[in-house]
Formats: C-alpha cells, sequence, structure tokens
C-alpha cells in the first residue's frame, strides 16, 4: 500500500528560549525539517507504510536539510522539483509560556510555492492507495491549490481514497474563503481528519453532532476529530468512539496534528477497528511532541505498539 501527498516543504528555525520573541535579538536553533504535507508523509514512512510527496525545494542547503530527512526515512522523492532560482521556504517560530507560538514565514517567493496543477500527473498519482491534502496547502496560492485539485480529480477518477486535513485556521483566512477553498476536497475525500473547532468552522452547524452528520451525508467514510489534550473522536456511519490523549512530556507541539492524521490514514488502510485506531492515532500525535522539531518526534511501528500496550 502507498501514501502520497501534494504539497508544501520547508524547514523551521526556532528561537532557542521560551518567552523569547521575534522582535529582538536571540539565539535560534535548526533548521529543522518542516510543512505539514511533509511531516504528514514522513510519519507515514516511519509507520511502515510506502510513501511519496509532490512539492518543492530549493538547490540549496535547506533544500538538503530535507531531502535528507525525508529519503532517511524512506520518502520517495521522485514528485519533488528542485528549483535552481528559489530558495527553500523558511518559518521562524517563536514559543511562549502560555502555549501560543508566533510563525514568521519566508515562503511567497520561495521553492515551497512552485507546484502548480501541470506538476501532478495521472503517473504520479495512480498507483496510490491513498491521496492526503492539507488545508495549508489550499491556502498556499493558485498554483498550488489547482495541484491538489489536479491530485484530488485524478484520486477520484482512478477510485484512491482521498483524506484531508483542513488544518486551516478561519479567523486568518475568514470563513467564507475558508468554505471555498476546502469544498472541492472535502467534496470528495474518504476520510476526514480536522480539529474540534476546524469542524464547527467549515461546516457552519453549532455541534459537533450535527457537523458529523453533516459531512458523513456527503460520503465520507470516516471523521477523525482532533482535540489536543482531550484526545479524539471518531465517528462512521455505524459507530462512534472516544479516547483519551496519552500523557507526555510535551516539547514542541507543531506537526502532531499531521502525525496524527498520518496514522489515522495508515490504520484506515489496514482496516484496524476504531477502538485500537483511536489509541494508535493518540499514540502517534502524542509521539511527536516530545522532540523539539516537528518531525522530531514522529515514533516508529515498534515505539508506539509498545506504548498502546
Amino acid at each position: 500500500m502507498k501514501v502520497i501527498t501534494v504539497g508544501e516543504m520547508l524547514v523551521e528555525v526556532m528561537r532557542k528560549d521560551v518567552d523569547s520573541p521575534l522582535d529582538e535579538p536571540g539565539e535560534f536553533v535548526g533548521p529543522f525539517p518542516s510543512g505539514a504535507p511533509a511531516i504528514f508523509i514522513d510519519a507515514v514512512a516511519k509507520l511502515g507504510m510506502d510513501s511519496g510527496i509532490i512539492g518543492g525545494i530549493g538547490d540549496d542547503e535547506f533544500g538538503d536539510c530535507l531531502s535528507k530527512r525525508l529519503k532517511r526515512d524512506g520518502v520517495s522523492l521522485s514528485g519533488v522539483k528542485v528549483d535552481g532560482e528559489l530558495s527553500t521556504g523558511v518559518a521562524f517560530v517563536s514559543y511562549f509560556a502560555d502555549g501560543s507560538r508566533k510563525f514568521l514565514y519566508h515562503m511567497g517567493n520561495s521553492a515551497a510555492g512552485v507546484i502548480t496543477e501541470g506538476d501532478v500527473t495521472r503517473s504520479s498519482v495512480k498507483d496510490a492507495d491513498l491521496l492526503h491534502i492539507n488545508g495549508s496547502s489550499l491556502a498556499m496560492g493558485e498554483g498550488m491549490r489547482g495541484a491538489c485539485y489536479e491530485a484530488v480529480e485524478i484520486a477520484e477518477e482512478e477510485g484512491i481514497e482521498i483524506s484531508f486535513d483542513p488544518n486551516l485556521r478561519t479567523e486568518l483566512l475568514g470563513v467564507e474563503k475558508t468554505r471555498e477553498i476546502c469544498s472541492p476536497v472535502l467534496e470528495s475525500c474518504d476520510l476526514f481528519i480536522p480539529g474540534a473547532d476546524e469542524l464547527l468552522g467549515i461546516t457552519g452547524d453549532s455541534t459537533e453532532g450535527e457537523a458529523v452528520e453533516s459531512v458523513l451525508k456527503k460520503g465520507v467514510d470516516i471523521v477523525a476529530v482532533k482535540d489536543g489534550q482531550a484526545g479524539c473522536k471518531i465517528y462512521t456511519r455505524k459507530q462512534t468512539v472516544r479516547a483519551d490523549a496519552f500523557d507526555v512530556e510535551e516539547v514542541d507541539p507543531t506537526g502532531a496534528g499531521d502525525a496524527f492524521s498520518a496514522a489515522i490514514a495508515v490504520g484506515w488502510l489496514e482496516e484496524m477497528d476504531l477502538e485500537y485506531l483511536s489509541l494508535f492515532a493518540n499514540a502517534v500525535g502524542g509521539m511527536a511532541v516530545t522532540g523539539k522539531g516537528p518531525m522530531e518526534g514522529l515514533p516508529d511501528r515498534a515505539r508506539v505498539e509498545a506504548m498502546i500496550e
């Protein structure tokens, strides 16, 4: 079985100390491989499933940082475009004691956004069992959005399952814009993996139950709702399962949702029962926060199974 994704690839450079704002001199650590689709697909690979990504990096050391990590963990980079003119995308990050984060992105004129509809071919998609789309990729601009929509169209025609993590903040894009760009993917997806707040924002419903029901009526097979320290809820038309989060020491929360989504995709393809799937996803998402850097805590299958046991 194989999972592929389309989207932005970047590195993160973060403040060494908590409560060190980005507008003052201070120490940074990094670069760390990042980008929601890249984190997702690396997590898939570490869980033992064939994986690949369609994205863009610069012909520079930050691009090397990304490609080395993904290759090491087993991700196919045959769909990655290396741009000789644009540099690899970068996010500068600061963490605060109240749990908030501040991101400063250098993405608009970077290789992260070079992928367009023309870079997504039928041959690059048709051998996959599942295509994953992130909302952050839809928000990257018209080119990347077109690439994601093209991949979804091909996946539908080829009978490939589609998973969708909206991964968007409606307060930044606005509710109407968020719904507009998410709608074509939501209408086509089989696995929907939102955060609890995202679920209500995208559907416009007032309760989680109403929102889940409206999404399932669209033809979605499974709705896996991420709720941070409260754990998760997984819904199908026949069953609802809730699982508490695992108790872990949080070092870096970035990427936890992407790791959770990876576990849902892998577990769904492996036909795990919902109760085990909820534990599996919570374990993967929980371990993801235990290392400094978005991919540094991603676990292999043995570590996940040991945590669940």
